[in-house]
């Protein structure tokens, strides 16, 4: 048993399956991605499950792979972060919503202020998913030729989360004093002007809108290329990682938690030293349930099944960030020179590749499909390796990616989540009102006001 450690889970829910198959398995809603009664039913479910957290990634491009493969993508269209999370916080009142924004195709203000009306609306359960944005395609629906070069969108990133957290400082928790009588609305003494002048950014500020309920959103970070981890190290307080299986876990979790402790953290994170407690790392996860081992594999042969070769080469052209479908499909991948688009993915698609002796038209299945963890069993053997995991230090939990809604979602819901709770490594209640006390996370100090902090350890 794990004692007093307690798992803590995030849904993965843009798109609400990472697998290309998804919406064509027997059962699931084809528009799920882009059906709003469906989400809100899926994120009130994820609450009675006492989930941490709704997470959303974004992207900024549709025409980022052939069209073949792309009139094949249930990822297609879906609904903006932010709206549909602000429509979402007013059907549920504990679990966590947390956006994917872009610090290299968006500015600080905006950011700073889409986050804080958030936090506000939902009753402070907003986090921020920090993305340096690795797709080039990106770049073309922005004004720009080519992508920002890999290192320096990091440099980048660093400085407008210095931004973004100054912007959420502006005003005391305590500067609207609203007072009737004589007319004060706030204390002019309380409110703070950034003057922010940086490489890359220019913000006067003071940000337009009260201090966040939690004083910043959570930070979130999920890069895991050596700037990535940095910045992670730095600057985030869940870490939604990248592990293949239980060793590569452990790896990335010491790594992270070292650099965490360490009193310098290099380029992109000059002085850390913080406590290792107050990053919680989280496992991306597919989860495919079934009533025997042998069940719960049928399934996933049979979505995998689902992805047509055209999706398939399309991701892999995208992990790899080069187009290798002109290479013979049933050879071996060529040598892949390095690129500007993210590193991790990359790397992980050729380790695979080289570790299973993989072909192109497999290695395009596997990433065409999902190639990364993936727990396949029973609600007690998927429950016996979270408990490993957690017990091992390899995560603090897990992002978990369900195959296909709405059966997926409710197989891990009503079957998986007792499991954990009957082993005590989950959450019977929520904690608190706010993602940060779900998370054990403190609230952080007003930079610029000595105020007293709140600890929801």
């Amino acid at each position: 048993m794990s004692g007093s450690k307690q798992l803590k889970l995030g849904a993965f829910m843009r798109p609400v399956s990472i697998h290309t198959g998804a919406w064509r398995y027997p059962g699931a809603l084809p528009d799920a991605n882009f059906n709003f009664p469906a989400l809100k039913r899926f994120i009130q479910k994820l609450e009675q499950g006492k989930f941490d957290a709704f997470f959303m990634a974004d992207h900024l491009a549709v025409l980022n792979m052939p069209i073949n493969a792309l009139k094949r993508s249930h990822t297609v269209t879906s609904f903006e972060p932010f709206t549909l999370l602000s429509a979402l916080a007013s059907v549920t009142e504990h679990i966590g919503l947390v956006a994917t924004a872009s610090t290299t195709y968006d500015q600080p203000y905006h950011i700073a202020r889409r986050f804080a009306s958030l936090d506000h609306i939902s009753g402070g359960r907003a986090g921020w998913n920090i993305v340096t944005t690795a797709n080039p395609d990106a770049a073309l629906n922005f004004g720009l030729e080519e992508q920002i070069e890999h290192d320096e969108r990091y440099v980048r990133a660093r400085e407008f989360y210095e931004v973004v957290t100054g912007l959420w400082d502006s005003f005391a928790d305590d500067a609207f004093v609203r007072d009737v009588e004589s007319g004060i609305y706030f204390d002019p003494e309380k409110i703070h002007v950034l003057n922010h002048q940086g490489k890359h950014l220019s913000v006067r500020g003071p940000l337009n809108i009260a201090r966040p309920v939690q004083g910043w959103p959570v930070i979130v970070q999920a890069g895991a290329s050596e700037a990535g981890r940095q910045l992670a190290a730095a600057t985030a307080e869940v870490v939604f990682a990248s592990a293949g299986n239980l060793e590569m876990g452990k790896a990335f979790y010491a790594d992270i938690k070292g650099r965490v402790r360490s009193p310098s953290g290099g380029r992109f994170a000059p002085s850390l030293g913080r406590d290792p407690d107050s990053i919680k790392i989280l496992p991306g996860a597919l989860v495919v349930v079934g009533e025997t081992v042998a069940e719960a594999r049928a399934k996933r042969v049979h979505l995998d099944s689902l992805v047509h070769y055209e999706s398939g080469i399309a991701s892999l052209n995208s992990a790899l960030g080069y187009d290798v479908s002109h290479f013979d499909p049933d050879g071996y991948l060529p040598e892949i020179p390095p690129t500007n688009a993210g590193k991790t993915s990359r790397e992980r698609v050729i380790a695979m590749a080289q570790r299973e002796n993989l072909t192109i038209r497999q290695l395009a299945q596997r990433i065409g499909s999902y190639g990364g963890l993936a727990f396949v069993g029973t609600p007690q053997s998927i429950a016996d390796e979270m408990e490993q995991w957690l017990i091992e230090e390899g995560s603090d939990g897990f992002n978990i990616m369900f195959p296909f809604l709405p059966e997926g979602l409710n197989d891990f819901v009503d079957k998986v989540i007792p499991e954990l709770q009957r082993r005590g490594i989950f959450r019977q209640e929520y904690e608190g009102k706010t993602l940060r006390e779900n998370l054990g996370l403190t609230r952080p100090a007003n930079r610029f006001f000595q105020t007293a902090t709140t600890s929801v350890r």
